[in-house]
């Protein structure tokens, strides 16, 4: 029964850890640390501290483990190089200004 957790980073699977995540934990690939702020359900690059748990110390660096208590790990917490919106803006541009003949 897995969790669906993925590495941040790379997006492998880390079924084969165990819940909760300890502070230690890395991904068995990429090696990067998972009890960071980049893996937590808290995480939101749109709020101020870019955490919406209101009273968790800020963590400078949202991708070193830290002791954070209210760290949840996010399934789904991967996201691929944001090409979609490169991919967008670059279309919406194609489309104003033409297109490469």
């Amino acid at each position: 029964m897995g969790h669906n957790l993925v590495c941040w980073k790379c997006g492998a699977d880390l079924a084969a850890l165990t819940l909760p995540l300890s502070r230690r934990d890395e991904c068995a690939r990429c090696r990067a640390e998972l009890h960071v702020c980049r893996m937590c359900v808290d995480f939101d690059p749109h709020v101020a501290k870019q955490c919406r748990e209101p009273t968790a110390e800020e963590v400078s660096d949202k991708t070193a483990a830290n002791f954070c208590d209210f760290f949840k790990p996010r399934p789904g917490a991967y996201t691929p190089r944001d090409t979609s919106a490169a991919e967008r803006a670059r279309a919406e541009l194609e489309r104003l200004f033409g297109g490469k003949s």
